[in-house]
């Protein structure tokens, strides 16, 4: 992946023969990536797997990685004070921040874990670095790698355990 010319926002996802189009985050690609600095981490991670919301997605999206269907008590623990930072937890989670992934703006419809600060996990190094659906127009996420929901099931085809993606 890289970003535009331009734009740091914004950036291209080359597989194989394919270029599509993603949305970064609002402070592009960064080297040393902290909690809330919108930047979306540099480096080569694996994908952990993911999950899809069953009532927007019918039917499991075809991949070789693990899928799960999202719950709508499902979040991902975004306090860096709490031991289960990022990591999933169940929700209401009383005195801990933590992201719901039960969204109603169809942006976790698909959503894929990247493994970043994933082990050993270091706390405010950043948490819930997802690919997931971009908003409209590729506006810039929080941090994430966000694609068109269509661009994202159709890649969800031909990845799995041993594919590696590569930001910066």
């Amino acid at each position: 992946m890289r970003p535009l010319v331009g734009d740091r926002r914004r950036g291209h996802l080359i597989v194989g023969p394919s270029v599509i189009p993603c949305a970064l985050g609002a402070c592009g690609i960064v080297s040393d990536k902290r909690e809330g600095d919108g930047g979306s981490p540099r480096g080569r991670f694996r994908l952990r797997g993911g999950a899809y919301r069953p009532d927007h997605l019918p039917v499991r999206p075809r991949t070789a990685l693990p899928m799960r269907p999202i719950r709508p008590d499902d979040g991902w623990c975004d306090d860096r004070r709490d031991r289960r930072y990022n990591r999933p937890v169940r929700l209401p989670a009383p005195g801990v921040s933590a992201e719901t992934l039960w969204r109603d703006d169809g942006l976790y419809d698909v959503v894929l874990d990247i493994d970043y600060n994933r082990a050993p996990i270091r706390r405010g190094r950043g948490s819930a670095i997802f690919m997931h659906v971009a908003r409209e127009g590729y506006r810039p996420t929080e941090g994430c790698v966000a694609l068109s929901r269509g661009d994202l099931l159709r890649l969800l085809r031909r990845l799995g355990p041993r594919t590696r993606l590569r930001i910066g």
